[in-house]
């Protein structure tokens, strides 16, 4: 009797070639390219933003003298500003600058994104137009309007002269000048707006109005049923950015256009800062006054964010 015997292969793991690397997941290979993307804007605001205000911060607790003599003072830059009328009453105006520009700026930029809207022959030419002064510099436009804006030889006053109006001193006069500096800012910065909410605007799908329209509801209804709420994220970024830029920003038409005059009337918390810093040599003082402009910012910010509730939606809406 033959007894055969039958031999089984085992399956023996080959061992893994050497040098040879694991392939990543689908989800690392996502966060991977993802971090890749965003590296050069986190480098760049890593150097030119956070460590800026950091230093900033650092520089506040000295007192600077010319270039490189640094002498700790603590908190004494701090306390100076408490005390400083100047610094509180260029926080005035900057302060009437925000309430009157920010509003102002949103309702032209939204009216004219609403026009923009429309199917109006030549659309193309005055979504250029009305974008342009945006990407002009700000010396340049400043420089434009200070020669339109002169007493003497300004076009707008010729044109009131030849009305029969009486020509004003928009620029030097204390009650003109800062409502002078706005109504150029609002010219400069509402194109950029209201690119923005065309944008939002274009989202809206055209169904609802269409719906609307067969209701039987106007122009003014659709506008506060639809458009309005369903333009809140839009509205949102608007708000934040343009209160941002107005207590940020201003020092380039506020430099050119009046110099803070006349009698300090249009010199914002940010050109007198500037005017420490790079006119008196107080660097250490006008850190302490930014770190402060800064924080005000952040309260603003969140403050906006907690009344928007950040722009999101409602569960009912």
């Amino acid at each position: 009797m033959t007894t055969s015997t039958t031999t089984r292969a085992v399956a023996v793991p080959r061992p893994a070639a050497k040098g040879r690397r694991r392939r990543l997941s689908r989800k690392h290979r996502e966060w991977v390219a993802a971090g890749l993307f965003l590296a050069p804007d986190a480098i760049g605001l890593l150097i030119f933003v956070a460590l800026p205000m950091v230093l900033s911060i650092l520089l506040s607790f000295y007192q600077v003298s010319g270039f490189g003599s640094y002498t700790w003072v603590g908190l004494g830059n701090y306390e100076r500003m408490m005390h400083d009328p100047l610094f509180w009453d260029s926080m005035r105006i900057t302060g009437i600058y925000v309430l009157v520009l920010v509003p102002v700026l949103f309702c032209v930029s939204l009216g004219l994104g609403l026009l923009i809207k429309q199917r109006l022959p030549g659309l193309a030419a005055y979504r250029t137009a009305l974008f342009l002064p945006y990407v002009i510099s700000l010396v340049v436009v400043g420089q434009l309007w200070k020669f339109m804006l002169d007493d003497q030889t300004g076009l707008v006053n010729r044109t009131l002269r030849a009305a029969g109006f009486e020509g004003r001193s928009w620029l030097g006069d204390p009650d003109l000048a800062l409502g002078s500096v706005i109504a150029v800012t609002v010219w400069v910065m509402m194109g950029y707006y209201m690119i923005i909410f065309l944008a939002g605007l274009q989202d809206i799908p055209k169904e609802y109005y269409e719906a609307a329209r067969i209701d039987g509801a106007g122009p003014w209804t659709s506008f506060r049923r639809i458009t309005w709420p369903l333009l809140r994220p839009t509205s949102f970024f608007v708000l934040l950015m343009s209160t941002v830029a107005a207590l940020t920003g201003g020092l380039d038409l506020v430099f050119v256009l009046t110099n803070g005059g006349p009698a300090n009337g249009t010199s914002l918390a940010i050109f007198y800062i500037y005017q420490q810093a790079f006119g008196f040599g107080e660097f250490g003082y006008a850190a302490a006054m930014g770190s402060f402009l800064v924080l005000i910012m952040v309260a603003f910010s969140a403050l906006i964010f907690a009344l928007t509730r950040g722009g999101r939606f409602d569960h009912d809406d």
